[in-house]
């Protein structure tokens, strides 16, 4: 029995509430269970240095916790003071949108997404990942709109999912009782049934190439499930 109750392919419960900033071309409060984020796209008509002059888009994102998003206050931190997990995972969120953009068609362009996650409770990055792509998907929408670019950079959902083995068991969607428990831990970011990246790692115990297979499965499903709601919140 999982400590929410839920069945082994069960989500927790999703919703996705868009335009929720005044100012961003692009914003949503997502929120899985009791993990809560708030992401923001900012369109700026310039790119990095390393990109002028490439007629290519740009897409990157940063990522932060408040200090009573835990049961315990963190320190706030500074861009130049980030731990080592805030900026590993910043840089994850920042691949994955890319993955899913047709930097061409984009323009050249840079989006940023901002990622901050108001309260945790597992699955952050997953949730960042997820909401970032909405929050970005509103900021092109009204890129299209406008006239700016004429073709859509963003034809395929991006979004993340965390599965794992707890108590011996394949489940999907951890939260926190249930990752800090956890014997295998995983996070899978993907565009459809296509993978983008996979984070997993023996937390208390190996696992077999079976399990993984399992895992896989389930983040399959979570993925179709998260996508359809992106799909619902965008349109």
């Amino acid at each position: 029995m999982r400590p929410s109750g839920r069945s082994i392919d069960e989500m927790r419960a999703i919703t996705i509430e868009t335009d929720v900033t005044k100012h961003a071309e692009g914003s949503c409060l997502i929120q899985c269970g009791d993990t809560h984020v708030l992401c923001a796209a900012t369109v700026e008509d310039r790119v990095p240095p390393f990109m002028r002059n490439s007629g290519l888009g740009w897409v990157t994102a940063e990522y932060g916790m408040l200090p009573r998003a835990t049961n315990t206050r963190m320190r706030r931190e500074a861009k130049n003071g980030q731990s080592g997990r805030t900026q590993e995972i910043q840089r994850l969120i920042g691949r994955s949108l890319r993955a899913g953009v047709d930097r061409v068609a984009l323009g050249e362009r840079q989006i940023t997404v901002d990622c901050d996650v108001i309260q945790a409770d597992g699955g952050t990055r997953c949730a960042s990942i997820t909401g970032g792509w909405v929050a970005l998907k509103l900021a092109v929408n009204k890129l299209i709109k406008a006239g700016d670019i004429i073709s859509d950079p963003l034809e395929t959902p991006v979004a993340a999912i965390s599965c794992g083995i707890y108590a011996g068991q394949a489940v999907l969607d951890l939260d926190y009782p249930e990752d800090s428990e956890a014997g295998v831990d995983g996070n899978f970011v993907m565009t459809g049934s296509q993978m983008i990246e996979v984070q997993m790692s023996a937390e208390g115990a190996t696992f077999s190439r079976d399990q993984m297979n399992e895992l896989v499965d389930l983040a399959e499903k979570g993925v179709a499930e998260l996508s359809r709601l992106q799909i619902d919140a965008t349109s």
